[in-house]
């Protein structure tokens, strides 16, 4: 696995980078074979009584990332690779699901198919109407809406964009390739 670290605002040492090395070593294992494609990109940024550690690793399309806050450097990194994981965990017994349900269904065609139960419950549905407008005029309804996100239709490219608040207190904006 390509492992990078880069410091913001701190410097990462050289004991922060074989801390992080023998902590990603628990999800190189996890991956399997193939683990060389892997790369892990570690981002810790300091803030007043805090430093801010982001993990993301990319591993054959699949992105994993986790973002912890802590007063150690080294205990937001635990905290990181322990969601990091959970996420692979979770990842992985699904894909072991859906093909353990593909071969059942090989075996019993006959049988009626049953849907495949998800934990994901869409609660509510709702329409916008899309306007053309700019990107400071979304901020600005987001702003007045009390969201953490807006969709708007970007009067400059017309094409729809999405403006998101950052924990940092920043924003952010999402636009379509």
């Amino acid at each position: 696995m390509k492992i990078t670290v880069l410091g913001r605002k701190c410097a990462a040492g050289q004991a922060f980078q074989e801390h992080a090395a023998k902590k990603l070593a628990k999800i190189e294992r996890m991956l399997g074979q193939g683990v060389a494609e892997a790369e892990a990109k570690i981002t810790a940024t300091a803030q007043k009584n805090t430093v801010s550690v982001e993990v993301t690793v990319t591993y054959q399309g699949v992105i994993l990332r986790a973002e912890e806050r802590s007063p150690q450097m080294n205990d937001a990194l635990d905290a990181c690779v322990d969601a990091l994981v959970r996420q692979l965990r979770k990842h992985k017994t699904r894909l072991e699901k859906r093909i353990h349900a593909a071969q059942l269904a090989d075996f019993a065609e006959s049988e009626p198919a049953v849907e495949e139960e998800t934990h994901f419950a869409l609660v509510r549905s709702k329409s916008v109407p899309l306007k053309p407008i700019d990107t400071e005029e979304a901020i600005l309804q987001m702003n007045l809406l009390g969201h953490q996100f807006y969709l708007f239709l970007n009067a400059e490219s017309n094409a729809v964009n999405l403006v998101y608040r950052r924990r940092d207190g920043g924003y952010g904006i999402l636009i379509p390739e």
